[in-house]
């Protein structure tokens, strides 16, 4: 059993999370608006953020929106993906996550990516001393492998804390956290909330039908999900869709509700027509037979490895 986050009213808050990466990027403030409220209507209570999303646009969009139900919210965000986790850049960077925020405490504080220049106690250190401040409530790692949570897990007992979250890639197509990140997190308690459940975009099936976005747009993107068999596991998915009568998007993302270790889906995206899908999952029935077919579409993960990708 992971550890129960909630919102400042209490509510559980382990359903699927909204990340706000496209906020003041991709989607403009009315867009981003309506997404929002979207995301509300459809029970969604976490929202996730980080330092560097949009130049602070979207942390800034986020804090506007979120003022009127504040107690009834969790709100993630991220330091340390540039200028390292120390507790000077930490501090610092999450000073202007809060001003642009408005917020005196953040719900879960991550840090961004590992940082094999610091000292991970004194990184856990100043995350035990931003919580005994006050500042957060949760501690998260995200892009970590397999053995550095486990370092940081080790450390910040020391400091008579827990680290409350991790976040990995994980979907259909990128598997390699059923390896160890998911064994461990659910040996551990610790949440996952896993972000790009739709491969980017891939997993929508827009892709064969040429339409554009991040695979076509950015090269570390079309890397990532440029594997000759991982288009033919998208083709698959939209069949099984189309046979079911259910958008792909909606399969995808139910998917990684359903692991059996336990993850959280980080729903995105530019617009509320193409949030939509995502959001259907949330209602979404999947049978044990539907999981080991979706599943069937792409191949099991290779041994462990300490290679991890990053999102921005």
């Amino acid at each position: 059993m992971t550890r129960i986050l909630t919102t400042l009213d209490g509510t559980d808050a382990r359903g699927f999370a909204f990340g706000t990466m496209q906020f003041g990027g991709r989607a403009d403030t009315a867009a981003s608006r309506q997404m929002y409220d979207a995301c509300r209507a459809a029970g969604i209570a976490h929202f996730d953020t980080a330092y560097v999303y949009t130049g602070g646009q979207s942390e800034t969009l986020l804090g506007g929106m979120i003022k009127a139900e504040r107690e009834r919210l969790l709100i993630a965000t991220k330091v340390g993906y540039d200028g390292g986790a120390g507790a000077a850049n930490m501090r610092a960077q999450l000073d202007v996550s809060r001003s642009r925020l408005g917020l005196d405490m953040i719900d879960a504080l991550y840090l961004h990516r590992f940082d094999p220049e610091t000292d991970l106690n004194e990184t856990m250190e100043c995350f035990a001393q931003l919580r005994d401040e006050g500042k957060i409530r949760y501690v998260g790692l995200s892009n970590f492998a397999a053995w550095q949570v486990m370092k940081a897990v080790a450390i910040a007992a020391r400091f008579d804390l827990t680290v409350d979250l991790v976040q990995p890639m994980y979907n259909l197509v990128k598997r390699q956290a059923e390896v160890e990140i998911l064994p461990i997190c659910a040996d551990q308690a610790i949440n996952v909330a896993a972000y790009s459940p739709l491969g980017g975009g891939l997993l929508t099936g827009k892709y064969a039908g040429g339409g554009a976005g991040r695979l076509t747009e950015d090269d570390r993107y079309a890397a990532r999900y440029g594997l000759d068999w991982m288009p033919r596991a998208a083709e698959g998915l939209v069949r099984i869709g189309a046979e079911l009568g259910v958008d792909p998007a909606t399969l995808a993302v139910a998917w990684v509700a359903a692991s059996p270790l336990g993850a959280q889906p980080i729903v995105s995206a530019r617009s509320t027509e193409q949030l939509r899908p995502s959001l259907a999952a949330m209602g979404f029935e999947m049978s044990p037979e539907l999981y080991a077919r979706l599943s069937a579409l792409s191949p099991t993960p290779p041994p462990a490895t300490d290679r991890i990708e990053e999102q921005a």
